[in-house]
């Protein structure tokens, strides 16, 4: 199987393609081609949602509200509240940027690391198989292709409805997203797509380690449940923390 048939057969034969990769030598492209693609896929997707002026009128409008409670919070004058304005959508506009161009390069080159590292971890501690560390890289960077076509739909669900949190998730089922409230910010977890990507994830530790699917899949679901649930703890925390320090 050449690398650009591993690279669509994953959405469709995931097990066929891991199997190959566990007999194959160990190829850097495996990991390395899913993450180029991501990252420039993802940049395309940034360029083209925020070249929508009802995505720019609503980015403006959450930061405003999130200034205004900031102003309301440390009772300044009218003069403080306009360059905290001022100065809030300046940085806002910057770190949007920002975000856009280094979170997919940091997603697209640690993931497969990372994630590599769980599948290596659970396979060879928990599971008592033998393989290299680098054949669980290549896994789960042959996996970040749903990634890709997440990256993809998400871009033409949030042009389609001008939402820019628009998103394969619960989310669609919200018709006024308030990224403050704690309930939605839960809805944006339960990805029909990241369900997908852990599935496929499950299928490569199945493939690599010997196991069945379902135990494989246990141990990968297992983790991402802790981990998700540990940042979304944290961050219900700091906000609580927030809100009693600015009240």
């Amino acid at each position: 199987m050449s690398l650009g048939g591993r690279l669509l057969n994953v959405f469709a034969t995931p097990g066929d393609v891991f199997q190959e990769v566990k007999a194959a030598k160990v190829s850097t492209a495996n990991w390395l081609v899913p993450a180029l693609i991501l990252i420039v896929v993802s940049w395309l997707s940034s360029l083209v949602i925020f070249s929508q002026p009802s995505i720019n009128h609503q980015l403006s409008e959450i930061t405003e509200q999130a200034i205004q409670k900031q102003v309301e919070r440390s009772k300044m004058s009218e003069q403080q509240a306009e360059q905290a304005r001022a100065m809030g959508e300046k940085w806002a506009g910057i770190s949007t940027k920002i975000g856009a161009a280094i979170v997919p390069v940091l997603y697209g080159f640690v993931t497969p690391f990372f994630w590599g590292l769980i599948v290596w971890g659970v396979g060879v501690g928990l599971l008592k198989a033998k393989f290299p560390y680098m054949k669980a890289v290549e896994i789960v960077g042959l996996a970040n292709m749903l990634s890709v076509l997440e990256v993809i739909l998400r871009t033409l669900l949030v042009v389609g409805l001008g939402n820019l949190y628009a998103s394969t998730s619960l989310v669609l089922f919200v018709k006024q997203f308030d990224p403050q409230n704690t309930v939605h910010s839960l809805l944006t977890v339960v990805n029909v797509m990241t369900f997908w990507l852990l599935a496929v994830r499950g299928i490569g530790l199945a493939r690599l380690s010997g196991a069945s699917f379902a135990k494989a899949l246990a141990w990968v679901f297992g983790v991402w449940v802790a981990y998700t649930g540990l940042f979304v703890g944290l961050a219900f925390l700091a906000k609580s923390a927030f809100k009693r320090i600015g009240g």
